[in-house]
């Protein structure tokens, strides 16, 4: 077997509305197609990040919260690469996003900083 590439990342929200307007105005994503699917009174929107990348970001009622932080076994956090890490951090402190201080990545000497989505999943910026 040989795995040529990550198809999506599925990502479930508490807040829907928040949520795509998180993904799509403040990250840019592009809507490939939104569903809504009443047997389960739930979104499903498809996003597209770059050429290849997709988030699926689904509502569901009454979802249960993220129960360990990052650094639990699992999913630790989200990166996406940017050109220009200050004008992707000024943006999103003008959106009211709170980012952390830039740093240095010791095996690249790339830059890079945390913030989070509507629902606290920790995301990555990491400079080109």
């Amino acid at each position: 077997m040989e795995i040529k590439n990550i198809h999506h990342i599925a990502i479930i929200c508490s807040n829907y509305e928040s949520s795509k307007h998180f993904y799509i105005n403040l990250l840019g994503c592009k809507v490939i197609k939104e569903t809504y699917r009443e047997e389960r009174d739930s979104y499903k929107l498809d996003l597209s990040i770059g050429e290849n990348g997709q988030i699926e970001l689904f509502s569901f009622p009454n979802p249960p919260k993220r129960l360990t932080n990052p650094e639990a076994v699992g999913l630790r956090h989200l990166a996406f690469t940017v050109t220009n890490i200050e004008e992707s951090i000024q943006f999103l402190k003008q959106n009211a996003v709170f980012v952390e201080p830039i740093r240095i990545d010791e095996l690249t000497n790339k830059r890079f900083t945390f913030f989070h989505d509507p629902d606290g999943l920790p995301l990555e910026l990491y400079e080109e």
